[in-house]
Order: structure tokens, then C-alpha cells, then sequence
């Protein structure tokens, strides 16, 4: 009887597992999946996104190396892309060490810097937008908008992600250097371990898979820039804030080149596919070193 029980137990935990499994598995590929690979078929045509099309084999993905806007997008995006991580990854961990030390109302603070995270990419650019189009100059009494130069455009786009992206990467360093034991700085402390030398040979060491983890996500978070571009520049002006993301979607939609850009869309997953992991190894090799 305790083995037909056990048996029964064990086949709905399986129902049960199944149950859950298969829905969730249809749609990771009917959203997923499928598209990846219908994507990447499409690469080798010459489609539009409608009508006929015909089979080009690879001058699509030769095209990409020669087309002057293509590239320009690509140097434009990891521009973006390496300030962003940077920028996020350093104000992030001076906010946690911040957050971290006795100070007053901790945990409210906490609370308040993950609020952008909480917000919409759209609804954040457009405020934004607003800010950088209408109320700065309007304090300044000027007609000069950022937005509106195609030499520092890029600039205001950086803010904003780093505003954004700050919160989560925050919370990730907080949790790394609360996972610090207090009797290590106070070994350190009764070595003479003070300021720099504290934080460069006690704290870094220790939260280095924090750092890998934030710098591995914010760069292929930054890589994608999209919703921002969209609310706040749409590419401009004179096409100089067009991300890779923008420039696929833009022109592979609505521009008639939905086989070219496919070609770019494939390309640019294994560009990031390849950087994540480049960054992931050379950050480990840092973790051995430290």
C-alpha cells in the first residue's frame, strides 16, 4: 500500500510538472523560437516584409559591411553601450558602499533609488524628452536643446540610461558587500588597512562576482538601447542616435528592408552572444587573479 501511494504521489508531481512545463514551453517558442529561426531564414532574401521575395544567399550579411549607416549605428551604440556600463557600474557601487554604511533611513533609500527601475523605458524617455526639450532651456532662457545637436545627443541618451540602469545594478552590490564578514575589515583594520587600500585589496576582491554579474548585464542591456531612442531622438537628429535595435526595427518594418536588417538582427545576437562571453571569461580570470 506505501508503494502504490508513493507511486501515486510521484506520478501527479509529474502531471503536476508537465502541467506547468508545456504551456510555458509552447509559448518560449511560438514567441521565441520560431521567430529566431523564421529571422534567420528571411537573412537570405531579399523580402520587404510583404509580397514575394527571392533567395539572395549571403549579400545581405556582405551588404551590412559596406552600407555607411549600418556601421555608423553600430560605432554610435557601442559608444553608448561602453560609457553606459562604466558610468552605471561606478555610480552604482559608490551608492551601494553608500547604502550599505550606518546612515540614517537605509532602507527607505533603498527603496527610493529602485524606482526607476520600476518605470517604463518609454515613460522614462519621454519625461526625459520633456526635460531636455522644454524645462532646461526654459530655466536657461535658451533655444538650445541637446536633443536637437547631432554632435552631443548622444550625451542626454547616456543620462538617461545610467539613471535607469543604476537601480538594479545598486541593489546587486548591495547584496555583494553585505555578503562581506565584518571580521575581515576588522582584520584589515588592525593591519593598518585604510580608505583606497581597504577598498582595493579587502572589498573588490570579495565582490568581484557582484562586478562580473553587473557588467555582463548592463553592457547587453546598453547594446540593446531601444525604447529610449524611440522616446527621446527616434534616431535623430540627422540619423546620428540610431541604435542597432532602432536601425533594425525602423528600417526592417517600415523601411523595406525587413531581409536586410533580418541579416543585421543575426549578426548583432551573435555580437552580443560573443561579447557577454568574452567579458564573462575575462572577468572570472579577474576573480583568480584578485
Amino acid at each position: 500500500m506505501a508503494t502504490l501511494a508513493k507511486g501515486k504521489v510521484g506520478t501527479n508531481r509529474m502531471r503536476t510538472f508537465y502541467a506547468i512545463l508545456i504551456p510555458v514551453l509552447i509559448l518560449f517558442v511560438a514567441f521565441n523560437t520560431y521567430p529566431l529561426i523564421t529571422g534567420f531564414l528571411y537573412s537570405f532574401t531579399d523580402s520587404k516584409g510583404y509580397g514575394a521575395f527571392n533567395i539572395v544567399g549571403l549579400q545581405n550579411y556582405a551588404d551590412l559591411f559596406t552600407d555607411t549607416r549600418v556601421l555608423n549605428s553600430y560605432l554610435f551604440t557601442f559608444k553608448v553601450a561602453v560609457i553606459s556600463t562604466i558610468l552605471t557600474n561606478v555610480f552604482s557601487l559608490i551608492l551601494a558602499m553608500a547604502l550599505s554604511s550606518k546612515i540614517k533611513f537605509k532602507s527607505a533609500l533603498r527603496g527610493l533609488f529602485f524606482v526607476p527601475q520600476i518605470l517604463g523605458a518609454l515613460v522614462v524617455g519621454y519625461v526625459f524628452q520633456f526635460l531636455f526639450t522644454w524645462l532646461i532651456p526654459a530655466l536657461f532662457n535658451t533655444d538650445y536643446t541637446i536633443l536637437g545637436d547631432p554632435t552631443w545627443a548622444w550625451v542626454a541618451i547616456v543620462v538617461v540610461l545610467v539613471w535607469q540602469s543604476c537601480a538594479q545594478t545598486t541593489i546587486i552590490y548591495i547584496t555583494g558587500l553585505s555578503s562581506v564578514p565584518e571580521d575581515v575589515y576588522e582584520a584589515a583594520a588592525l593591519d593598518g588597512a585604510k580608505g583606497w587600500n581597504k577598498f582595493r585589496y579587502i572589498t573588490l576582491p570579495l565582490i568581484m562576482p557582484s562586478i562580473t554579474t553587473n557588467m555582463v548585464l548592463v553592457m547587453k542591456n546598453m547594446l540593446m538601447v531601444f525604447d529610449q531612442i524611440i522616446a527621446m531622438t527616434s534616431g535623430g537628429p540627422s540619423q546620428s542616435t540610431e541604435s542597432i535595435s532602432f536601425l533594425i526595427y525602423n528600417n526592417g518594418l517600415s523601411g523595406g528592408q525587413f531581409g536586410f536588417q533580418c541579416a543585421n538582427a543575426v549578426i548583432f545576437f551573435i555580437l552580443i552572444a560573443a561579447i557577454s562571453v568574452i567579458q564573462t571569461r575575462f572577468l572570472n580570470s579577474r576573480e583568480e587573479q584578485l
